[in-house]
């Protein structure tokens, strides 16, 4: 088992690795995690107002892009 006191011990990138990891071995098994019923709402607005055409979608290196400039 890892505990906090090992956690505060690692340096920075350390703990980006150890966070990657666990993300990784969470992330195999996508039916193991549960979405709530929250993000599901939101996310069926979302598509229900591109469907409307009230938003549309870009690509993300384009939307990364935008994102980059903004933060300049």
């Amino acid at each position: 088992m890892i505990v906090k006191e090992d956690i505060r011990k690692l340096s920075f990138q350390e703990k980006l690795d150890l966070l990657e990891a666990v993300w990784s071995e969470l992330s195999a098994d996508p039916d193991q995690i549960e979405v709530p019923q929250w993000h599901k709402d939101i996310l069926n607005e979302r598509r229900e107002a591109l469907e409307r055409g009230e938003i549309r979608v870009i690509d993300w290196e384009d939307a990364k892009k935008q994102i980059e400039a903004a933060i300049r």
